[in-house]
C-alpha cells in the first residue's frame, strides 16, 4: 500500500509540474494564415464551446510562424504525458481529493497575489527589475534591459508558484519530496540536479555563519517535526521557511523555495501568503542574518507573522 501511495504521489507531482508548463505557453490550438490585401497575418484557430474562434496574434513572419509552430508542438506533447499520466492513475485506483471551501479560496488568493508575489521574491534575490517587467516576463513578454539570468529567474518563480497552485499538489502533504522538486524547478537552467540535496560546502555573504553540509535524513526528521506541532499554520509555515533558509539544503536558490515551500502549506491549510514585501526586504535581510548567527532572540519570527503573512 506504501508504496502504491508514493508512486501516486510521484505521477501527482509530474502532472502538475507538466501542467505548470503547459500554461505558461500562451497559445493553444492550431495555426491559422490570413491573407488581406496582399498581407499575411497570423491566427490560432480554437473549437470553443461548440464554436469555432480566431485569435489575432501578428503579422506573418517565418520566425513567428516557426515560433508559435514549436510551442503548440511542446503543447500537444504536455496533453498527451498528462493524459498518459492520468491513465496510469486510474489503474493505481486514485480519485481526486475534494478540497475544502477555504483551501480552494486560498488557491484563488494566490493566484490573484502571484505576480505581486514573484515580485517580491525577485526583489529579495536581487534582480534588477521593475513590477512592470516582472509582469511582462510572467505574462511571456519580452522585456528591455535585463539580463537572460534574471529573466530565468523569474520564469522559474512563475513556474514553481504554478506547481504548489495545482489542486492535487495542495492536497498533498509539505513533504520533503515537494520541497525538492520546488527547488529543482527554481533552478531550472542553472543547476543539472537543482533539487539535489546539496553536497558541497557553500558560504552565505555577509555573515559569519558557515551552514554544515545536510543531512537528508535528519532534513527529513526536522521537517516533519516542525510540520508535526501544535502551533498555528503561519507559525509553521514560518518556521520551514527559515529552517530551509538556514540549512542551505540546495546548492541555490534556498530562499526562493523555501518561501514557495512554506507557501505550499499554507494554501494547503487556507492559512494565507507567505512573503517578504519589497519595502521590507532590507530590514529581513538584517534579521536573517542575526537569525544565523543565533542572535535574533525570535525577532525574525514575530517579524514575518506581522510584515510577510498575507491573510484574507
Amino acid at each position: 500500500m506504501n508504496n502504491q501511495y508514493m508512486q501516486i504521489q510521484e505521477l501527482l507531482e509530474q502532472r502538475a509540474e507538466i501542467t505548470a508548463r503547459l500554461n505558461l505557453i500562451p497559445y493553444d490550438g492550431s495555426i491559422e494564415i490570413k491573407d488581406r490585401d496582399g498581407q499575411k497575418y497570423i491566427y490560432i484557430r480554437k473549437r470553443v464551446l461548440g464554436r469555432n474562434t480566431s485569435t489575432y496574434v501578428g503579422p506573418y513572419s517565418d520566425d513567428l510562424f516557426a515560433s508559435i509552430a514549436k510551442l503548440l508542438k511542446e503543447a500537444k506533447g504536455y496533453k498527451k504525458q498528462i493524459r498518459k499520466i492520468n491513465n496510469e492513475l486510474a489503474k493505481l485506483g486514485y480519485n481526486r481529493q475534494e478540497l475544502l471551501p477555504r483551501v480552494l479560496l486560498n488557491i484563488d488568493f494566490a493566484r490573484a497575489n502571484m505576480k505581486s508575489n514573484i515580485y517580491d521574491q525577485a526583489i529579495l534575490e536581487g534582480i534588477a527589475t521593475t513590477f512592470p517587467d516582472t509582469e511582462t516576463i510572467i505574462e511571456n513578454g519580452k522585456v528591455k534591459g535585463m539580463t537572460a539570468t534574471d529573466v530565468q529567474k523569474i520564469l522559474n518563480l512563475k513556474r514553481a508558484w504554478e506547481f504548489i497552485m495545482d489542486k492535487d499538489v495542495v492536497a498533498s502533504k509539505s513533504t520533503y519530496s515537494i520541497l525538492c522538486y520546488i527547488a529543482g524547478l527554481v533552478n531550472e537552467g542553472f543547476y543539472t540536479y537543482g533539487g539535489r540535496i546539496r553536497r558541497i560546502p557553500v558560504t552565505i555573504g555577509g555573515t559569519t555563519y558557515v551552514p554544515p553540509l545536510p543531512i537528508e535524513l535528519v532534513v527529513k526528521e526536522k521537517i516533519e517535526e516542525i510540520l508535526n506541532k501544535n502551533a498555528e499554520p503561519v507559525d509553521i509555515a514560518i518556521e520551514l521557511c527559515l529552517y530551509c533558509m538556514k540549512t542551505q539544503i540546495f546548492n541555490d536558490g534556498n530562499k526562493r523555495a523555501s518561501v514557495i515551500f512554506a507557501n505550499h502549506f499554507l494554501i494547503s491549510n487556507g492559512a494565507g501568503l507567505l512573503v517578504i514585501p519589497e519595502n521590507k526586504v532590507p530590514e529581513f535581510k538584517k534579521l536573517i542574518v542575526a537569525y544565523y548567527e543565533d542572535k535574533d532572540n525570535g525577532a525574525i519570527l514575530e517579524f514575518m507573522k506581522k510584515y510577510c503573512w498575507k491573510k484574507f
